[in-house]
């Protein structure tokens, strides 16, 4: 039957492919083999967007050697950001929570701070940024989009009065 290397409780593109449940997601936590699989998993698909996954315990990221090259394909296949949203959402299923601030920030980085993924930009503000779990961290990655985002005027998600006040 049809799989999904980042598998999610609900429907994808893949049609045949069946959400997960609860208990699969359970079991698969409780396994450090399938854990370490999808560890791998994840570091195969970053190299393949030019990213390195500094620290396994972190999620640290930063560009990988070939990141012009990659950044490249990126930037021209807007289906890549679908992958990148399955991804984060599945990390975040998976417990991995760290992992998708950290994937998070380096695409706003990526595309508000060094302007290297200017067709991954919306992507990032519009899903990216509302795949992260924790409340407190979402709302630290929106105040730095917001910090980088020209012009700031137009930043339109989070309220700029609750951006101006916080921290």
């Amino acid at each position: 039957f049809p799989f999904r290397l980042f598998p999610l409780r609900e429907y994808g593109m893949n049609w045949r492919a069946k959400p997960l449940t609860c208990q699969e997601i359970q079991a698969f936590k409780k396994s450090k083999e399938v854990m370490e699989r999808f560890v791998r998993a994840y570091q195969l698909m970053l190299r393949f967007y030019g990213i390195n996954l500094v620290n396994k315990e972190t999620g640290e990221l930063k560009r990988a050697e070939n990141w012009a090259e990659r950044f490249e394909n990126l930037n021209r296949f807007s289906h890549n950001n679908l992958r990148i949203t399955r991804i984060l959402k599945c990390l975040g299923e998976m417990g991995y929570e760290d992992f998708q601030v950290h994937l998070v920030k380096f695409f706003l980085t990526e595309t508000l701070v060094e302007e290297t993924l200017p067709n991954v930009k919306r992507s990032a503000l519009d899903y990216f940024l509302f795949t992260v779990r924790r409340k407190e961290k979402r709302r630290e990655l929106v105040h730095y989009a917001w910090q980088h985002f020209k012009p700031q005027s137009s930043f339109v998600w989070g309220p700029r009065d609750k951006l101006l006040k916080y921290r």
